[in-house]
């Protein structure tokens, strides 16, 4: 897997507004935010999709659900809500192939949380 912009911030060779970092984990604030507050979490170790998750990685990938409650309580919206999205290739909103959890909050999010921009062919259907 090549370098992504996610590399590049874990390595401070490009400045990201930091929220949380651990030994496993990195937390930055969106660049383009979706909600009053919306911050990524990354996983430090380069994973591309959720389909390149393997058994080893168990641990990582529920650290990453972890630090979203960490983030929540400490900024005070834990008890009214938020929302947690993990999108998985381009159908799935995916746009940077390094794994990561958007954490939404600040606002009441409604269902379902997305506009259909592409029209597929349900392959049951087919």
């Amino acid at each position: 897997m090549s370098d992504t912009i996610f590399t590049k911030i874990i390595n401070r060779e490009i400045p990201a507004d930091i929220v949380y970092e651990d030994e496993l984990a990195l937390a930055f604030k969106d660049i383009n935010p979706q909600a009053p507050f919306h911050c990524l979490i990354i996983p430090k170790k380069a994973i591309a999709t959720v389909n390149d998750i393997g058994k080893g990685d168990r641990e990582i990938v529920g650290h990453l659900y972890f630090v979203a409650g960490e983030i929540a309580r400490e900024h005070g919206f834990a008890n009214e809500g938020y929302r947690v999205v993990m999108n998985c290739n381009e159908f799935g909103g995916q746009t940077v192939y390094h794994i990561h959890v958007h954490l939404l909050a600040g606002k009441p999010m409604g269902w379902p949380p997305y506009q259909d921009k592409l029209k597929r062919t349900n392959p049951i259907e087919a």
